[in-house]
Order: C-alpha cells, then sequence, then structure tokens
C-alpha cells in the first residue's frame, strides 16, 4: 500500500480540504509538512463545517494521529487558538492524536508585524501575502537564528537567543523608523503559551519512522498550491516555504523513499489569491459568474479570489515538478450552463508559442494564452458519483483535460460533499 502525498496543481484553494479529509478516512497518519496558519482548508462533516489553518485535517477524525512536522513554521498562539476553537465544536484533541515537531522553527509577533510592514510599505511590488508572519519567520529560520518549539521546554536558556534575534529584527526596525522590541516582551510571548503546545511535542521524524515501519498508511497534506513554490512557483510572488510534493519528505523528517503516490488537487477552472501572473484570468461577466458560482472567496483572510479558464499549460509544468501521479479534479460542477468553455493550452510570447510557464518575471507579466475552445453542457454534473451521471460533453472536457496535462484524473468531485465523489483509482492502492 503507498503512503499518499496531496499537492495543489495551481495556485492553491484546489478544495484540498474535501480530498483530505476524504483520504484521511482512509490514513492512519496525517502529516503537515510545510507553511503556515496562512492556507486554509474547510471540511463539511456530516453537515458540521470545519475551518483549519494550522492542523492537519485528520484531527477532526477520531482514532487518526495528526502530525505537524518540522517544515512547517509554527505560530504557537494560532495553534493554541485553533485547538481550543475546535475542542468548542466538540474536537478532541489530546498527545494522543496531535504531535508537533520538537524542531518546528516559531513565528512570533515580531514576524507578523514585520510581515505587515512590508507589505504595506511595497507599493507597486506587493507579494499579496497574509501577513501571518510566515516568510519574516522562514527567513529567521534559513538565517539560523530561529525559536523553535524545543526551546520552549527550556525557558532559561530563551535570554540568549531573543538576543541573537534581535540583533538582526531591531536593526530593520530602526530602518523603519519604529521603536526596538525589548527582549522581555518577546520571553513574556514565549512563556505564556509554552504550557499550551508543549504537550504535543515530539520528535516527529522518529515517530513517523516508526509509523511507516509498522506499516501504517500515511497521508501527507500540502498547504497552498506547486505554482506558489519558492522556487518552482511564480517568483517572486510565492510562498516562502516549497510546496511540492518533495518536500513531503524533508518537511516530515523521512526519507523519500517514505512518499508513495503523489495526488495533485486541481480545479477545472483556475483561481488565484493575492498578486502576481495570472495567464488565463478573466476580467468580465464570465470571471464574476465562475466566482460567485464557485463562492471564491478565501478560508484564512476572506479575499476575493481572482478566476480564470483552466490553464493546462500550468497544470502540466506542476505535474512534472511535483511527480504528479494522478489528479482530483474539482468543482466541475460550477461550470454547468456555459455555452463554451476555454483551456489555455498554451503561450504567446513576444511573437514564439512557448508549451510552458517561463521562469522570468518579465516574461510571466507579458505572455498571452493560447486557448482552445470546447462546447459547454446544459446538463448538472452536481452531486454526480458516477461517470453514468455526466453529461457527455463534460466527460469529454475531463478526457481532454487529461490529455493535455499528461495525468490521468484519479478522482472527480462535484460538489463540497464528501460523497459527491467518483472514484477512478484509490491513491492508497498505489
Amino acid at each position: 500500500m503507498a503512503n499518499v502525498v496531496v499537492v495543489g496543481a495551481q495556485w492553491g484553494d484546489e478544495g484540498k480540504g474535501k480530498i483530505v479529509d476524504w483520504l484521511s478516512e482512509q490514513a492512519d497518519t496525517v502529516v503537515r509538512f510545510q507553511g503556515g496558519h496562512n492556507a486554509g482548508h474547510t471540511l463539511v462533516i456530516n453537515g458540521a463545517v470545519y475551518k483549519l489553518s494550522l492542523l492537519p485535517s485528520g484531527v477532526v477524525r477520531p482514532g487518526k494521529l495528526s502530525v505537524i512536522g518540522n517544515g512547517v513554521v509554527l505560530d504557537p498562539h494560532a495553534l493554541a487558538t485553533e485547538v481550543d476553537r475546535l475542542k468548542e465544536q466538540g474536537v478532541s484533541i489530546t498527545r494522543d492524536n496531535l504531535r508537533v515537531a520538537e524542531n518546528a522553527a516559531l513565528i512570533l509577533s515580531i514576524h507578523r508585524e514585520l510581515d505587515a510592514l512590508r507589505e504595506s510599505g511595497a507599493a507597486g511590488t506587493k507579494i499579496g501575502t497574509t501577513k501571518r508572519g510566515i516568510g519574516p519567520a522562514y527567513e529567521d529560520k534559513a538565517g539560523r537564528r530561529a525559536i523553535r518549539l524545543m526551546d520552549l521546554a527550556d525557558l532559561s536558556s530563551l535570554p540568549d537567543k531573543i538576543e541573537r534575534l534581535l540583533t538582526h529584527h531591531n536593526a530593520l526596525r530602526r530602518g523603519f523608523g519604529l521603536e526596538e522590541f525589548k527582549a522581555k516582551e518577546i520571553y513574556d510571548e514565549l512563556a505564556s503559551v509554552a504550557p499550551k503546545v508543549l504537550p504535543y511535542m515530539d520528535a516527529v521524524w522518529r515517530l513517523l519512522d516508526e509509523e511507516r515501519r509498522a506499516g501504517k498508511r500515511i497521508l501527507f497534506e500540502g498547504a497552498q498550491g506547486a505554482l506558489l513554490d519558492v522556487d518552482h512557483g511564480t517568483y517572486p510572488f510565492v510562498t516562502s516555504s516549497n510546496t511540492v510534493a518533495g518536500q513531503a519528505a524533508t518537511g516530515s523528517g523521512l526519507g523519500p523513499g517514505a512518499v508513495g503516490y503523489v495526488l495533485g488537487i486541481a480545479k477545472a477552472y483556475t483561481t488565484r489569491v493575492g498578486e502576481g501572473p495570472f495567464p488565463t484570468e478573466l476580467f468580465d461577466e464570465t470571471g464574476e459568474l465562475i466566482g460567485q458560482k464557485g463562492k471564491e472567496f478565501g478560508v484564512v483572510t476572506g479575499r476575493k479570489r481572482r478566476c480564470g479558464w483552466f490553464d493546462a499549460t500550468l497544470v502540466r509544468q506542476t505535474v512534472r515538478t511535483s511527480g504528479i501521479d494522478g489528479i482530483a479534479l474539482t468543482k466541475l460542477d460550477i461550470l454547468d450552463g456555459f455555452k463554451t468553455i476555454k483551456i489555455g493550452v498554451g503561450y504567446r510570447l513576444d511573437g514564439e508559442t512557448l508549451d510552458y510557464f517561463p521562469a522570468s518575471q518579465g516574461a510571466q507579466a507579458k505572455v498571452e494564452p493560447i486557448y482552445e475552445e470546447m462546447e459547454g453542457w446544459s446538463g448538472s454534473t452536481a452531486g454526480a458519483r458516477s461517470w453514468a451521471e455526466l453529461p457527455a460533453q463534460a466527460i469529454k472536457y475531463v478526457r481532454r483535460i487529461e490529455e493535455l496535462i499528461g495525468a490521468p484524473v484519479s478522482v472527480l468531485s462535484t460538489s463540497p460533499e464528501r460523497e459527491d465523489t467518483i472514484l477512478v483509482r484509490n491513491p492508497f492502492e498505489g
């Protein structure tokens, strides 16, 4: 049986929550391996709605072990708040079903402030971050000055580490003309939250190795999407971590051999939140209609998402950079009723035709999409649970996407309800 990695194949918001929840029922362990509380999943289970930002989706299911890996940057206050909120909804969260990597780097108030300062002051070059401190926390991790979860277990060691951190951050704050942070403020912030998060701390790499050797099914849950990867995405309009499937190994402490089937999640159209290039974006009534029908607003920020046609060239690229074995295609029902539907099949740039998305920021801003037009369908796909229930033209659309991206559709989602799913191939069965 294969372990499964779930990654977004676009810019995030592809409907990973439903698919991960559906897969988590079959898994023993669910692992978050990158990002932070800037990513949102909405789960609908028996009519109850759960909104998760940091916790793995498996945490709402009894008997599943949820793990936050070392590749995640952890806001301890956000974790404590999310745990409390889920407990109020009747979800039991204890050390029995939640573990957090002892070597996870922490997000502090100093990171959140810096993130907001940069985003507010970068006129013309906004990245579109959620201002939750994710990027600055990853910077400190790479700069070897981060405070990690394990440091909260020995408060006497914190003062020296805080001083090292503030040497860097207070220099930045002076540049912004702001008052410097006091070491005691950071110490008190950490000391107050330590008792709330330390009970979940563990050597996650060792725990997961034991799970794997015991034959447990492990589900690796990615956040955001592959097009936001710091290396392979639309840089600099990206997140600050690697979001491709290879990060599942690095961000959890397991070797690459533990990663089995890679399931990419893609919408039947395309959306993006924040700034950056978007070749197939629609600025007309069609784009507005897709957004309204798809309820395209961010889980974490509430921001309106930009909408456009499916871009097969981009998804084909993420299929390759993430080694995607199969696609879960979501929100097909949103395209119900359109007379014609377009698919992006390539780009024009300075008179040339490209079958890939260039890495240059300037080129990405200038490319023009090449479209292939297909007849739409008048029947409904909403709630379909078998191919026989789909209009013939909808099936043609799915088959054409498979051809263009070079990967099969393993799962087809036709509504937010987990039962409204057409399974072609179970990822856990390899």
